[in-house]
């Protein structure tokens, strides 16, 4: 044990010298420790949720935020996008009658998830956001705060979640740069309980993108870099956003302590109809217009002896 714990003062000292509040503690993994961040006076965090419809998706994602997180300064922002439905109005009006922390505003226009985001974003209070789509679920207690105490950190600019199909299994756990010339997520559909690649799926790290269906981030850093881009209607404007984050050279964060459920059909994409792939193949064109020399220079956190035309972490013999 005294090799371990020497390396707990160790990471200890090296806080201290740079200024940085935290804690750090052994896991069940020897050798590995988990560093927690102080939040210092706890800032509010404002929620953006876009919704159309699907209030029970909505209900269940908002009730776990306020039955489990023990991180309590936080406000929703609902983006009620032309929703249809009388009992979806019904349930707005019950909610900011019960909670002085849940607003809904109303995006008049067609979707535009980019668009959608920033129109919650302007009307948010918070200094620190957190993108969040409705078909999630808070798992973890401290997930807020976790991430909250790794994005307040002056280098970091987004922080990403570990989020779970309704199975068990990881769904994200960072995104690499190229896969399919764009960017692709990593250790999707791994056991929960797996470590994957040198432990990256279980200890926080460094990647070039996160998923929006929970990215924390600066309200200075997403102003900075003018929001989403809205020229990403459904696709990509999420990697474009990291892209744009780490170019004002901050990081991007994977939280791997933050979990969270999300919903999403392992079956559903984006070319399940002719309209749609045009449409995702002319965001994809238009993506690699802007960052093909990013992309194409290959991913600095991801191993170069790995080649983005095979599986994730997957060695080929030329």
């Amino acid at each position: 044990m005294y090799a371990f714990d020497a390396g707990k003062k160790a990471l200890e000292a090296h806080l201290k010298r740079q200024g940085l509040k935290a804690t750090v503690a052994h896991t069940d993994m020897w050798g590995i420790y988990d560093v927690k961040y102080d939040t210092g006076d706890n800032p509010l965090i404002s929620i953006i949720i876009p919704n159309k419809d699907h209030i029970d998706d909505l209900d269940k994602c908002v009730q776990s935020i306020y039955k489990r997180s023990a991180y309590r300064n936080f406000e929703f922002v609902v983006v009620e996008n032309n929703s249809e439905k009388d009992e979806t109005f019904q349930y707005y009006k019950k909610m900011e009658e019960a909670h002085d922390n849940f607003h809904v505003v109303y995006w008049k226009e067609g979707f535009n998830y980019s668009a959608i985001n920033n129109f919650g974003v302007a009307n948010a209070k918070g200094d620190y956001l957190l993108l969040l789509n409705n078909d999630t679920e808070l798992i973890a207690e401290d997930a807020l705060e976790r991430m909250l105490g790794i994005c307040m950190r002056d280098d970091v600019g987004i922080v990403g979640a570990k989020l779970y199909f309704g199975d068990d299994t990881i769904q994200h756990a960072g995104v690499v740069l190229g896969f399919g010339g764009f960017a692709g997520h990593v250790f999707s559909g791994y056991p929960r309980s797996d470590y994957g690649y040198m432990l990256r799926a279980v200890v926080n790290s460094n990647f070039s993108v996160v998923t929006a269906a929970c990215l924390m981030t600066k309200r200075s850093v997403y102003e900075s870099v003018g929001g989403l881009t809205e020229d990403f209607v459904v696709a990509l404007n999420d990697v474009d956003y990291c892209l744009k984050v780490r170019r004002e050279g901050k990081l991007v964060v994977l939280c791997a302590q933050a979990e969270w459920y999300h919903y999403e059909s392992k079956s559903r994409g984006y070319e399940d109809t002719p309209e749609k792939k045009r449409r995702f193949d002319g965001e994809v064109a238009h993506f690699r217009s802007i960052w093909a020399e990013v992309v194409d220079a290959g991913d600095p956190y991801y191993n170069p002896n790995f080649s983005v035309e095979a599986e994730p972490f997957k060695l080929v013999v030329k």
